[in-house]
């Protein structure tokens, strides 16, 4: 069967649902701080969010489950392969579980690490072990819903990913206000909240994919299961290189003062923003161009790149655009501290570039990824890092926080020339299969 043309009506109707569960997924912590900062504590308020960072950086290290999901059921499907797709759901929702699992299990040491290396007061860490200890036991549901959201998005089922988080966060808010505002539970209360609201989300998202449950024989494949394996372990490395260089942008923010730590910081929240709508277009990509893969079809991963990626740069231009001509009142209406915002204000222009320049590293993210290319986005992954931490170190002590945010723009520009250099390789491996005698 010839697969329909993509069409730029249809990466738009698949992209805007990610782009509101995107959303939607950072408006659970706002959530968590409007009806603490209402009904808790400074020290519960506090504790909240040294937690929910430590559980940010936590569940983001195990994005790679959702991103090789997404692209082994895009080519299974792709191929036209419907009980590989069904299997790989299965192995996904298995891996989720025992990660979770582990996770469970070794917390004991993780949140003592985690407490250690935020020096919080004695009031806060207590707070924040009893937010810690609540918010873990939902692990094991995250993650397998991570494993749920990429074969959602590896099948275009887009607009389901966001009714599952909608549910997510529809039950959140209430067992906040009832556990906090009702009950006093203060942090910990939160962090049950949460976790609840977790489980409750993986139970409508298995409704949701339940057709696509049981798999039969294909399920223990060895070889489906080593390429599971292989494409969670290279995409877990390129993400760890990826919070290593956001870790030490921050870091280097703050050998340049305290000043220029909270500019860079409110700077990095415009990015982010920025980040919803742009994450949802790489996402396409990795949808669309994984089912070429999985078909042998280089005219419609062509294709599938070029007509995301017109969207994505049209995009990315409108924010740099919108940071570089409206980001100023926004900081002069919500920064009182006068050296954080005329710190923030002086290095908006290199925040205004980043959509722009970030778009081709996101792009061919979704394109390596979504034909799970591990070497490929594991090695540009480092060498990315390596020539970002080199590009720092040689341009921020000449050039104080400028040199900063250059080496950062620099490391997008290094992300997308690294991948590019496995594109000649990628054509190649899209000769059509052999025809089975």
């Amino acid at each position: 069967m010839t697969a329909a043309i993509l069409t730029r009506s249809c990466v738009l109707a698949l992209a805007w649902p990610i782009m509101l569960a995107q959303v939607a997924m950072a408006t659970t912590g706002i959530v968590d701080t409007a009806v603490m900062g209402r009904y808790g504590t400074a020290v519960e308020l506090a504790a909240v969010g040294l937690a929910a960072v430590v559980f940010s950086f936590l569940y983001w290290g195990f994005g790679f489950l959702r991103m090789a999901t997404t692209g082994l059921t895009a080519q299974a499907d792709g191929a036209g392969d419907g009980l590989e797709v069904r299997a790989i759901l299965m192995r996904a929702l298995m891996l989720g579980a025992g990660l979770g699992v582990l996770l469970v299990l070794s917390f004991p040491l993780t949140s003592r690490i985690a407490l250690a290396l935020f020096q919080a007061e004695s009031a806060v860490e207590i707070e924040a072990s009893g937010y810690f200890w609540a918010r873990i036991w939902g692990a094991p549901a995250i993650l397998m819903g991570y494993a749920i959201s990429g074969w959602l998005i590896g099948t275009g089922r887009t607009r389901a990913l966001l009714a599952m988080q909608i549910v997510l966060n529809g039950i959140n808010a209430g067992l906040d206000y009832a556990f906090v505002a009702i009950w006093d539970w203060g942090a910990t209360g939160i962090g049950a909240g949460t976790a609840i609201a977790e489980w409750a989300a993986l139970g409508f998202g298995l409704v949701i994919v339940r057709k696509g449950l049981g798999s039969g024989a294909r399920l223990f494949d060895r070889a489906k299961l080593l390429a599971l394996f292989n494409a969670n372990r290279d995409i877990m490395i390129r993400t760890l290189a990826l919070l290593f260089t956001f870790a030490w942008f921050v870091n280097s923010g703050a050998r340049q003062g305290t000043a220029a730590l909270a500019g860079n910081q409110v700077l990095l929240q415009f990015i982010a923003v920025s980040a919803f709508v742009l994450d949802a277009f790489a996402f396409v990509a990795e949808k669309e161009a994984g089912a070429a893969y999985g078909a042998r079809d280089r005219a419609r991963l062509k294709r599938a790149m070029r007509v995301t990626s017109e969207i994505a740069v049209v995009c990315g231009a409108a924010f740099s655009l919108i940071f570089w001509l409206g980001g100023g009142a926004v900081i002069e209406a919500f920064i009182l501290d006068p050296a954080a915002r005329e710190a923030a204000l002086t290095y908006l222009p290199w925040c205004a570039a980043v959509p722009l320049i970030g778009v081709a590293a996101w792009q061919l993210d979704g394109l390596f990824l979504g034909t799970t290319q591990g070497e490929a986005v594991r090695n540009a992954g480092v060498m990315a890092m390596l020539a970002y931490l080199a590009s720092d170190l040689l341009l921020a002590p000449s050039f104080a926080n400028a040199g900063v945010w250059t080496a950062f723009l620099l490391s997008y520009v290094y992300r997308a020339g690294a991948l590019a250099l496995y594109w000649p390789r990628l054509m190649g491996q899209m000769a059509p299969r052999a025809a089975a005698s």
